[in-house]
């Protein structure tokens, strides 16, 4: 099931995804540290991180657009529920539903992130908690054509504070190979767009630049993968850990109490 992988949706089967597998892999297992009782997650993709969820609460509830995927997690996970559904609208489910909210690299990809926001404040119960991931603005190596926008530290604060009593900023860290790794990847990148001497990437609609940046994106990291000395294959999900320095991270990991 993880094959169905554009570089957006990353496998834990392809090689030379490695890297990005592990680090979204990580806050699953931060997450199961913290979840209990009935959990939704929204945007749960193939399920990446499903199974270490459902170890960890009561019952799982897993929403994604991609019929498919939800229709294979559904036939491996029968106790627990999983639908397709259009985000940010939640209106299948009733206010004060959910002990725990957990969408991971998704914000990044709703037009309404308010509304996204609200609907996830909706659901959860008094005192309920969400567990949010999303890219560090400032790590980014080019434009991502499939995100509607990326944040920054303190834009991504202000939004949750909106609707959130409480928030617990953090970030996904590293040790000296995910950063090496990273160094490796940003110098690759740079190569590749010194032949963008237009500037395309910004001044393009996205829609034009999807099919360019998977095929540029699977060729650089099949490039990594393929270097002497790459560290592609070798960095898993525990050379990384939560940090107090979110601005100092690839992505954050911000958790908001209702």
């Amino acid at each position: 099931m993880s094959k169905y992988a554009t570089t957006e949706i990353t496998s834990a089967e392809i090689p030379s995804d490695n890297p990005v597998h592990q680090r979204l892999y990580f806050p699953y297992e931060e997450a199961a540290k913290i979840i209990s009782g009935r959990v939704l997650e929204l945007g749960c993709g193939w399920g990446r991180g499903v199974e270490k969820l459902i170890q960890s609460c009561d019952h799982f509830t897993g929403l994604d657009k991609n019929e498919p995927l939800i229709k294979a997690l559904q036939e491996k996970y029968p106790d627990h529920y999983f639908n397709t559904v259009d985000l940010p609208y939640l209106n299948e489910f009733a206010d004060n539903s959910f002990d725990f909210v957990v969408t991971f690299q998704v914000i990044e990809h709703i037009q309404d992130d308010h509304k996204f926001l609200q609907e996830a404040w909706r659901v959860l119960k008094p005192g309920g908690k969400i567990l949010l991931t999303t890219v560090n603005k400032d790590y980014s190596l080019s434009r991502n054509p499939w995100h509607v926008r990326e944040y920054r530290t303190e834009e991504l604060k202000s939004l949750m504070k909106k609707y959130f009593s409480s928030l617990d900023a953090k970030g996904v860290g590293g040790n000296d190979k995910v950063w090496a790794y990273y160094e490796q990847n940003k110098a690759s990148v740079h190569r590749i767009m010194r032949w963008d001497i237009f500037d395309l990437q910004h001044r393009l609609p996205a829609w034009m630049l999807r099919i360019p940046y998977e095929i540029l994106n699977r060729f650089n990291r099949n490039q990594l993968l393929a270097e002497p000395g790459s560290l592609a294959a070798e960095i898993n999900w525990d050379d990384h850990y939560l940090s107090d320095e979110p601005e100092k991270c690839i992505d954050y990991f911000f958790v908001g109490t209702k």
